[in-house]
């Protein structure tokens, strides 16, 4: 199965479309627990309109993003603190569930997984897909 990442960091929203085209997804599943942005076009209403007018389906999996402490652990680059407190996260009850959603989410139809930072070795998009996807073939947009 077949896998994209991306993250928006440094990007403008018409890059971020044009490299989502090129790579031939049709759905971008949203894994940040607040799909808020600074970054025009990034917040969830916007970039999903956006993502429509392409042709683009939009799914946001709240409970597969990254709480507040791993999101601080992240920014500092405290990879470790970072894996476990997401760790804890998958281990919720909703995370669980979503994890699920997310899998047949990816088989039905070209995806990316979708967060901020760039590279996906200081997200969680890279430990979800360890977890949660380790099979599939990933391709990071971007990075």
């Amino acid at each position: 199965m077949k896998l994209f990442t991306i993250g928006y960091e440094a990007t403008t929203q018409g890059d971020f479309l044009a490299a989502l085209k090129r790579a031939g997804v049709t759905r971008v599943i949203d894994i940040r627990a607040l799909p808020l942005s600074r970054r025009p076009g990034f917040s969830k209403t916007p970039l999903r309109n956006a993502l429509a007018e392409e042709g683009i389906g939009y799914v946001h999996l709240k409970a597969l993003g990254t709480p507040a402490a791993g999101r601080e652990a992240a920014r500092k680059g405290r990879v470790a603190e970072l894996e476990e407190i997401y760790a804890g996260q998958l281990a919720l009850p909703e995370a669980m569930v979503q994890a699920e959603e997310l899998k047949g989410l990816v088989e039905e139809k070209p995806s990316a997984l979708l967060c901020y930072e760039r590279e996906p070795a200081g997200c969680h998009r890279s430990l979800l897909i360890r977890e949660v996807l380790p099979d599939a073939d990933v391709e990071h947009l971007f990075s």
